[in-house]
């Protein structure tokens, strides 16, 4: 992938690929939800695109961003082929997370075992080691840890029907909830009443957890809550939106948890 494209270079295949899909510039702002002439400095090479603009323009005019930032990128290739190789390559990672409820439990009960001794690790803590558990896990191995979906709040990455696996864990007996103070804070905590089913993580599932553990867990809630908001994947999101998964591949240093090559 080449990051050193100028404006103008961005600009033009933008252009092509527009015209070969046969939009006119207004049919595309309109689809990307900004102003013409905006589009037309883009196209131009005077505005700057941000990932988030260039994620949603691969979607609607179906291009790879890989190929589209390569210095061999061709508009004359068979789109076909192209489509295919990019069909392929979502299909094997599956954009669409699919929660498993069982893997989010024991990942759950495992966190809550290593840091039950550890008084800052409340729910806004938890929420956010669970968040960069999953995360990282999905750069690097290109798969779900979970499957949990997160959505952007104001105090970081919320990890959506984990209140009601909670609430299901407690009737179990398999966690306990309750209430304490923390330098002067009202804090929710839970405590595991079982043992994590080691069997059920693999070990690369238990290495990613352990590294997030082992960086993040000493943490207070306002230095993870202000980390996890400088993670790329939570900047480019809208609020309350759903955080793409796939968006962890343009994340940079110290954000980024996986070893690139240049593949060009």
């Amino acid at each position: 992938m080449n990051n050193n494209l100028s404006h103008k270079q961005i600009g033009q295949r933008i252009s092509e690929l527009r015209k070969k899909k046969g939009l006119t510039q207004e049919e595309l702002a309109k689809k990307l939800k900004i102003s013409r002439p905006s589009l037309s400095q883009i196209e131009l090479g005077n505005r700057s695109i941000d990932i988030l603009e260039l994620q949603k323009m691969s979607i609607i005019l179906e291009f790879s961003i890989d190929d589209f930032m390569s210095n061999n990128f061709s508009i004359t290739k068979t789109f076909d082929e192209k489509d295919e190789k990019f069909s392929e390559k979502l299909e094997e990672r599956d954009s669409t997370p699919k929660l498993k409820v069982n893997k989010l439990k024991n990942v759950l009960i495992y966190i809550l075992e290593k840091c039950a001794g550890k008084p800052n690790v409340g729910e806004s803590v938890l929420y956010k080691l669970l968040y960069f558990s999953d995360f990282n896990y999905y750069e690097i191995y290109e798969e779900y840890l979970t499957g949990a979906r997160y959505r952007k709040l104001p105090y970081g990455p919320v990890p959506q029907k984990l209140d009601i696996i909670i609430s299901q864990m407690i009737e179990d007996d398999q966690l306990q909830k309750i209430k304490t103070e923390y330098h002067g804070y009202s804090q929710t905590r839970y405590l595991p009443l079982i043992k994590a089913d080691l069997t059920k993580l693999k070990a690369s599932e238990k290495e990613v957890i352990d590294k997030v553990i082992e960086q993040m867990s000493g943490w207070s809630a306002t230095m993870i809550s202000e980390y996890s908001h400088k993670d790329l994947p939570w900047q480019v999101t809208d609020d309350k939106k759903y955080i793409d998964y796939e968006l962890v591949f343009y994340r940079e240093l110290p954000y980024s948890v996986r070893e690139y090559k240049d593949e060009n």
